[in-house]
């Protein structure tokens, strides 16, 4: 899994089983026409029951400038020190969203299928924030952050 290569994002969720966060690469678009998301929960994180019992999420796309960021959300780190870093505001569901992301789609969890080890939760998107200006996106890929940028044709 690690030649695959992903786009590096924070996904956040608050609401009455609490704020809460954390880094992820299995992110991806299902559909467009009602844009839908599908996102990767491992079951056995302490996260994951506060984001399925919340039934909103926040998928913040990282740029370059957000490593550190990522690692902070992807290690061992209370919620309060993970959410001290960064900007936060909310859209329409409550979700923490990340003011200077790439993009942020603020969702409603529709529909989770469990396979295997994880959940994959498919969630409608109820509002975009997007920050311009920002020209380089944050992949992993190798075991290592990489920069994409943006190239006019």
């Amino acid at each position: 899994m690690a030649r695959l290569g992903a786009a590096v994002n924070v996904v956040t969720t608050d609401g009455p089983a609490g704020r809460a966060g954390f880094t992820a690469s299995a992110v991806c678009s299902v559909t467009d026409s009602t844009p839908i998301l599908l996102v990767c929960v491992n079951r056995t994180s302490s996260l994951h029951a506060r984001v399925l019992n919340n039934g909103v999420l926040c998928v913040n796309t990282l740029s370059d400038q957000h490593e550190e960021l990522s690692r902070l959300f992807g290690g061992k780190t209370t919620a309060k020190e993970r959410f001290s870093a960064g900007t936060w505001g909310t859209l329409e569901t409550g979700a923490p969203v990340l003011r200077d992301a790439l993009v942020a789609f603020d969702c409603r969890v529709m529909e989770v299928v469990q396979q295997r080890t994880h959940d994959v939760l498919f969630c409608q998107v109820q509002a975009i924030g997007d920050s311009e200006g920002k020209q380089a996106g944050l992949v992993y890929f190798g075991r290592r952050y990489h920069t994409l940028s943006h190239v006019d044709a």
